[in-house]
């Protein structure tokens, strides 16, 4: 167990940056006295340790563990092992987190928390080399046939099985080299799209006749609506305002000259409202300052009055700033979203690593997010990510991020 936190020192900057933090993280770290306090509590321990200063690797886990770690009794217990470089990845760091959450009360059984959490294991090249050579064997026939348009999570899936505590990069990076042996470079056709094969749909009976599935208001009747506690309250009060009535929008991005696939989009939105004797608003999506300008907006509105149409009122998604705001923390509140220091080229595409911030202390990510608005922190160093995976599979999007670009509405006040 680690003693209650020490108070921060004059050389406390000096420490922080010597386990690998910037400086701008190191001031941060250092505006927050209890995560403070114990980071370098851990660093002292490891350097007691070690005899010296932790590299960054080292001082990365520390700080990881540090932050995510609810019950700091354990802190101590934890970087023992990292220091003394039992704890080398992620992916153990994780599995001892989620043991020690799982194991709050009394003490710790060590020899238990080795074998669950992968404590001293070192998986080699060459049994990494060994095991996707087996796993390719495996699908030969299936690779040679598909060629690069095969699955190759397949591959990764077969080797994580049996070598669960291997570095992912690796692993894929050795699928990679392997697979390029046995097929040779990419070929045009390698290049080319798999066209899918079309879904046989099924004929649903029905049950009720198109009158009755048309009725305005009950499309939470239909497939795939999520239903909550508060749905009906909430449809209610919808109905009080609306009095029932089609209220449809086109809520284009004004960061360029409408093309001839937004005609649809009016047409639809437009149209629809209108065949129903009912509304639609003209929605501008300005939300990132960098690429609107004035001549969109007005570009964007004549091309719909062109079009035939006259929006109701046309609005903007920075007349609800505040409000926005308001959710995001509300969402925070809830552990629905996080602060999150991960760079942009770590969260590109759709399979990045978790963010090990992601399970940090509610009240770390409110302290956080209030810091991003006042503007203490540079670009691309902050983000507030929301905890969910979307419909394409992308995991935690990111909901606000940090630019020092002026609103051509707000000004400088977002």
């Amino acid at each position: 167990m680690m003693a209650a936190p020490v108070s921060v020192s004059a050389s406390g900057f000096e420490l922080l940056c010597g386990i690998g933090l910037s400086e701008q993280k190191a001031k941060e770290t250092l505006r927050n006295q209890a995560l403070c306090g114990l980071l370098i509590q851990a660093i002292e321990q490891a350097q007691a340790i070690l005899g010296s200063t932790p590299d960054k690797a080292t001082g990365t886990l520390l700080y990881n563990a540090a932050t995510r770690l609810k019950d700091q009794t354990h802190l101590g217990f934890l970087v023992k092992y990292i220091a003394k470089k039992e704890v080398t990845s992620d992916l153990q760091l994780n599995a001892s987190l989620n043991y020690i959450k799982n194991h709050q009360l009394g003490p710790i059984d060590s020899a238990d928390f080795e074998r669950e959490c992968g404590i001293g294991v070192v998986v080699t090249p060459e049994q990494i080399e060994e095991v996707v050579e087996a796993a390719v064997d495996k699908y030969r026939n299936q690779l040679m046939l598909d060629r690069y348009h095969f699955n190759m999570g397949l591959l990764m899936g077969e080797v994580r099985n049996k070598l669960k505590w291997a570095d992912g990069k690796i692993i894929k990076n050795e699928v990679d080299l392997q697979v390029l042996n046995l097929l040779g470079p990419k070929t045009e056709a390698d290049l080319e799209k798999k066209t899918k094969a079309p879904k046989q749909k099924t004929q649903k009976v029905a049950t009720e006749s198109k009158e009755e599935s048309a009725i305005n208001g009950e499309n939470f009747k239909t497939e795939g609506y999520v239903v909550t506690a508060n749905t009906m309250d909430l449809l209610q009060k919808h109905l009080e305002i609306t009095g029932g009535q089609v209220r449809a929008r086109f809520p284009p991005e004004p960061n360029g000259i409408l093309h001839i696939g937004h005609a649809k989009a009016i047409n639809f939105n437009f149209g629809y409202a209108k065949a129903n004797d009912g509304i639609c608003f003209l929605r501008y999506d300005d939300t990132n300052p960098e690429k609107e300008e004035e001549k969109y907006f007005r570009g964007i509105k004549d091309m719909v009055e062109w079009l035939g149409y006259k929006p109701s009122a046309v609005t903007h998604a920075s007349d609800y700033f505040d409000q926005l705001y308001d959710w995001a923390m509300e969402l925070i509140k809830r552990g629905q979203a996080y602060a999150c220091h991960q760079k942009v080229d770590e969260i590109k595409g759709h399979n990045p690593p978790p963010s090990p911030w992601r399970d940090r202390p509610i009240e770390e990510s409110l302290i956080l997010f209030e810091e991003m608005r006042k503007g203490m922190f540079a670009e691309g160093e902050v983000t507030l990510r929301m905890k969910l995976i979307m419909e394409d599979g992308k995991m935690d999007p990111v909901a606000y991020r940090i630019k020092y670009t002026p609103h051509h509405r707000t000004g400088d006040s977002w």
